[in-house]
């Protein structure tokens, strides 16, 4: 909770903070120029990575895949668009950063292992932590009332 009253409220801070700052170091029509360009261009990159991405979701659903690692992606695409139609430096230095693809496969990796460490600590039985937890049982399946053959009349 914490932590999101931080980031509604500092972020937006410094991001006003920053475009002033710029404003007083070139001119107003230029800082406002900024937004609207970073804005714009922002959008167009994230409706071509997020088509991009869709298309793979697309494929690899149609190879009979679970497309894990490209909703991911489409998730950090989601965010980067949300926050380049955002107007501030920051948030405009994260939303390119997150249009990259070598950056965002980095960021997906490392968030993919977040999940795993969080769903290994709360539910160790998806994915063994230990030797011993991650036993094979074989069986066999017996079929106690086989079926009937049919009459031949």
């Amino acid at each position: 909770m914490l932590r999101l009253l931080l980031l509604f409220t500092l972020v937006p801070l410094v991001e006003l903070a920053l475009l002033v700052w710029l404003a007083d170091k070139t001119s107003w029509l230029f800082t406002l120029w900024l937004v609207i360009f970073t804005g714009v261009l922002g959008a167009w990159l994230a409706r071509r990575e997020g088509l991009r991405c869709w298309r793979e979701i697309q494929e690899r659903t149609a190879r009979g895949e679970l497309p894990t690692d490209s909703l991911l992606e489409g998730l950090m695409i989601l965010v980067a668009g949300a926050v380049l139609v955002t107007p501030g430096v920051l948030t405009d230095l994260l939303g390119f950063a997150l249009l990259i693809p070598p950056f965002r496969r980095a960021i997906r990796r490392w968030l993919a292992g977040r999940i795993r460490a969080r769903m290994t600590l709360q539910h160790p039985e998806i994915w063994p932590t230990s030797p011993e937890q991650d036993r094979i049982i074989d069986v066999e399946v017996i079929d106690v009332n086989p079926p009937e053959p049919a009459d031949r009349d």
